[in-house]
């Protein structure tokens, strides 16, 4: 079942889409040559400083909690990037999977992973839903796809924003549902909305907001999760919260969100599209979630920022801002934590 939001849609434009709360203008070549002169001049990024933490997953809780049904414990497992596994309302469902070597349509060049995925791919539970949040390489890879199609017992449903169902019909995947900004869906009892995000979408130089980006919002019996996918700071975070207020009134907001913390710098060239670790706080705030979990870091070199570097600044900003060490964590690559179960 979906929903369809029938308000006027703002951010549709005729020649693609645009956000709510600032116009992206693609940087220019000139000023990606300035980026990568500047970076290239200073060093950056630096290597870590410390090893990026990782553990071995708990498999035989996980592939137990998946079959649990009613029963399952609400979990989240960091598997790397910005791809976490939330088991939640009797379904085990992935955030924009990426489980390839590099983040790149070529497979000898692009950035490279640095620590191998948390679980591999043929360790995964079976994987009801999918949530990719646009189209960029480091968040839809086509390899991760057609693995998750073929996976035994049968595909999972992947939402995803306007325009990128064709992409998936073209690879093969028949259970795509795409959703604009607001539209929802419901898997198995669990409500899935896409949400606004400011953020932009083009895997080359010639579809460049051709196709929408967003973030999620899952309701699920058991737990409240929202993902922001690849974002800037924006009042779009106030309007999620104000628009699903009288839906959580209950039991309070988001029980997680799933913020990025990383590749942020330098500001000039990232700001539009990118948070910093003071900005996911602010989010975590506008938001009013109970927990979030900081992720996109530690995986691939993206941007000026060593890969170690996002977790030390938000040790720091959760002091300047009076948060719990346990209201705004990080977790180790592989590690799960699980949730108190919704009121």
């Amino acid at each position: 079942m979906t929903t369809i939001d029938p308000r006027p849609k703002r951010h549709h434009r005729p020649d693609g889409f645009q956000n709510n709360y600032g116009e992206f203008v693609p940087r220019s070549l000139a000023e990606v040559l300035r980026w990568r002169w500047d970076a290239s001049r200073k060093g950056l990024p630096p290597p870590p400083s410390t090893p990026i933490p990782k553990v071995a997953p708990d498999l035989a809780f996980l592939h137990a909690n998946a079959a649990a049904g009613a029963a399952m414990q609400p979990t989240v497992t960091w598997v790397g990037h910005a791809t976490v596994l939330a088991q939640l309302g009797g379904l085990s469902l992935l955030t924009d999977p990426i489980f390839s070597e590099r983040a790149s349509p070529l497979a000898f060049a692009g950035p490279k992973r640095h620590l191998p995925p948390g679980i591999a791919l043929g360790e995964l539970p079976h994987i009801d839903l999918v949530l990719a949040s646009h189209n960029h390489y480091d968040h839809l890879d086509e390899a991760s796809v057609q693995a998750l199609r073929k996976q035994p017992g049968g595909p999972p449903v992947f939402v995803v924003p306007l325009g990128v169902g064709r992409w998936l019909e073209e690879r093969g995947v028949q259970t795509g549902v795409e959703l604009d900004w607001w539209d929802e869906h419901r898997v198995a009892g669990v409500d899935v909305a896409l949400v606004p995000a400011q953020h932009w979408s083009g895997r080359g130089l010639t579809d460049r907001m051709k196709t929408l980006w967003g973030g999620f919002a899952v309701f699920a019996p058991d737990c409240h999760l929202f993902f922001a996918g690849d974002t800037g700071y924006s009042r779009d975070f106030v309007d999620i919260r104000e628009r699903f207020a009288a839906r959580q009134s209950a039991s309070g907001g988001f029980d997680v969100a799933l913020l990025p913390i990383g590749a942020y710098e330098p500001r000039w060239f990232m700001a539009n599209q990118h948070v910093n670790v003071d900005e996911a706080m602010k989010i975590h705030r506008d938001l009013a979630a109970k927990r979030s979990l900081g992720v996109h870091w530690g995986t691939f070199e993206l941007t000026d920022e060593a890969l170690d570097a996002p977790p030390r600044a938000l040790a720091g900003a959760r002091a300047a801002h009076g948060i719990a060490d346990d209201d705004f964590f990080v977790l180790a690559i592989g590690e799960t934590r699980a949730l108190p179960r919704r009121a």
